[in-house]
């Protein structure tokens, strides 16, 4: 993996390979075992190596190829190399030789921007056309791998993360306070903005061509709607299998055992069970790690949730001679410890940081283990145990009643949902906000939340900044009611948010390269083109992932109805830190863009009224899990971007 620098001085002057190394020394972290440049005099592009594959150890970019046409420098893991090579026909005896960056440069080579139709992967990089005096930065569809740019007076600089581009003295050092605004508002991450101003990043799945007058974006990645047809439904079963193997077996490149997240739900537990039944064969392991909470918890249950997820994990554990089952408990750790150091490695604030502590445990638990790989199944949900609650209202919307009619009563009995449920799902996406907010208050716990209760933003930025209008710009339905449409929610919910700095950071701080099978685009396509009627099946929601993947899951989590819970003792370790949680605040109240950003007043007040019970009530986790700690989150943020009191 690699950390990606370049600097073109539009007005020809020959100190781009200065900077250039200097945006990489800053980057050493995300580098640590080589570094290069390239120099064109008015133009230097290089890149700092973590080596992780085993082709890494041939890793000689910066690249030059098409006859001294082309530039490149490149941040990837090719999961279809082997593919690739094979389809540019380039010898075995050679390909052994080459790392994924010059495969890349190869496809480039052959079919220049039509080589996105042929990678899969995560990955960004930049490449340089001297002929056409260009340069081009990309990222892969879901935006696993970072890239950010700043375009300046007569220069344009890119670096794979924000630190790389503050090591030049032309560019501002501060928080972009309009994206924090956003970010405590739930905006999706669709813009080009970052969370430091005057640095733009190049969104997930497209690409970027620069000229010293112009920039120009466009998408490379549009999953189309196409209607898949087999004829039985054994068949888009065995379909899913052989779509999820792939996808986990090109993950497993480099590493000896591996780690991977282990839940009691579907999407993690799909990942680890097949990578377990792949490695078996070579004798290879998996170390699979469940966050649980401390010993003895038997805090407030919440309706719908498994407060303990180790049970099942264990149970999947089980199955596999070969998958070792590690429980995380991460007692003692705060939602405050690791904030210094995530603001440093990951340079944006984290949603949820009453997660850090067992998120931070697993990976400290990875590289005691050594493991440089550890895989998620974090995309999961949007494809491979995509729910199919969609259908009521496609087939409302089809006029095919009966049907909707056996679904609904099935989901009613034996599924357990009730009917209001039911009616919600298939109707709610024509109702009206305030009758939406009405019903919701009336029927669903007599809890309607307004912004103010899970948000921590300042009254005053809302109305001055016109969030509310943004956030309908952005298709944000702050009323929360169901899609209509599950093609567009699910790619929609995939694009919400960029992973890029967050994978990244992972790398840099633990040398672990996080991978999730589950974002293979493959596998996304494969499940956006199976009818939605294989989803929800006989009112049984993620009807084709549970046939699917009964041969590796066991009943016990293929029958669980509930969701899980991470993080069940959350409040425990939040009230552990009341008085660290008052002094950050004290801080906030020192630093002018917290100030502006965030209601304190609101965010003291739920300090000094601390409630004794009652965690699991809606009205509380969002103040408290929603409103203080994303504020917090935010707050520190803010604090340490803009310099104030550090």
């Amino acid at each position: 993996m690699s950390a990606l620098a370049g600097l073109w001085r539009y007005d020809g002057r020959p100190d781009a390979a200065e900077g250039c190394a200097r945006i990489l020394a800053s980057q050493e972290v995300y580098g640590p075992h080589a570094g290069a440049h390239w120099s064109g005099s008015d133009i230097a592009l290089g890149r700092r190596l973590m080596r992780v594959l085993p082709e890494d150890a041939f890793d000689h970019q910066p690249l030059i190829g098409g006859g001294g046409r082309f530039v490149l420098v490149a941040d990837i893991r090719l999961d279809n190399r082997d593919e690739l090579i094979q389809i540019l026909q380039i010898p075995n005896e050679r390909a052994r030789l080459l790392s994924d960056a010059a495969v890349l440069l190869a496809a480039i080579e052959r079919w220049e921007e039509s080589c996105f139709e042929h990678l899969v992967g995560d990955y960004a990089f930049a490449l340089w056309d001297s002929t056409q005096r260009y340069l081009l930065l990309a990222r892969d569809p879901l935006g696993q791998r970072p890239l950010h740019y700043h375009r300046g007076n007569n220069f344009f600089a890119l670096a794979s993360m924000p630190k790389g581009l503050h090591a030049l003295p032309e560019v501002p050092r501060a928080p972009d306070e309009d994206r924090i605004a956003e970010f405590l508002m739930l905006i999706p991450e669709t813009s080009t903005h970052s969370f430091y101003d005057r640095i733009e990043r190049v969104k997930p799945g497209h690409v970027v061509t620069v000229t010293p007058t112009s920039l120009a974006m466009r998408r490379h990645w549009q999953p189309s709607r196409r209607r898949l047809v087999l004829r039985r439904p054994e068949d888009y079963s065995e379909a899913l299998r052989d779509q999820l193997d792939q996808a986990v077996r090109c993950r497993l490149r480099g590493a000896e055992n591996v780690g991977a997240h282990l839940s009691g739900g579907l999407d993690s537990p799909a990942v680890a069970a097949t990578a377990a039944r792949l490695l078996a064969p070579s004798g290879r392991r998996v170390f699979a790690f469940t966050a649980v909470p401390r010993q003895g918890y038997d805090g407030p249950p919440r309706r719908n949730r498994i407060l303990d997820e180790g049970p099942y994990a264990a149970a999947i554990a089980a199955l596999y001679p070969n998958m070792e089952h590690v429980l995380i408990r991460s007692e003692g750790r705060s939602p405050l410890d690791d904030l210094d150091r995530i603001f440093s490695l990951f340079e944006r604030p984290m949603l949820n940081i009453d997660n850090l502590g067992w998120q931070c445990s697993i990976y400290d638990a990875a590289r005691e283990r050594k493991l440089n790989v550890l895989l998620t199944g974090d995309a999961g949900n949007m494809g491979l145990s995509y729910s199919g609650l969609e259908l009521l209202p496609e087939l409302f919307r089809r006029g095919r009643w009966l049907r909707l009619w056996r679904e609904a009563r099935t989901l009613v009995a034996p599924q357990g949902m009730r009917w209001r449920g039911v009616l919600a799902t298939t109707f709610g996406s024509w109702c009206p906000t305030a009758l939406w907010a009405w019903l919701n208050q009336k029927f669903a716990g007599g809890y309607a939340s307004e912004v103010g209760d899970w948000s921590a933003i300042n009254p005053h930025r809302l109305v001055e900044l016109d969030l509310l209008a943004r956030a309908r710009d952005y298709d944000v339905d702050l009323a929360y009611r169901p899609w209509s449409d599950g093609f567009s929610m699910r790619l929609w919910a995939l694009r919400r948010f960029d992973d890029g700095n967050y994978k990244k950071g992972v790398l840099g701080g633990w040398h672990i390269d996080e991978r999730d099978p589950t974002a293979d685009v493959r596998l996304l396509e494969f499940c956006f083109a199976v009818p939605t009627e294989q989803f929800l099946s006989s009112g049984v929601p993620k009807a084709l992932a549970k046939r699917a993947l009964a041969d590796r899951l066991p009943k016990l989590v293929l029958e669980e109805k509930r969701k899980g819970l991470h993080a069940a003792d959350w409040h425990e370790k939040l009230s552990a830190v009341r008085d660290g949680v008052s002094a950050e605040l004290d801080r906030l109240g020192d630093c002018e863009p917290a100030i502006r950003a965030l209601d304190l007043p609101r965010m003291r007040g739920l300090v000094e009224n601390w409630p004794v019970s009652g965690w699991e009530r809606n009205e509380i986790v969002d103040s408290y899990r929603c409103a203080l700690l994303r504020g917090i989150s935010s707050g520190h943020f803010l604090r340490r971007a803009s310099g104030a009191n550090r």
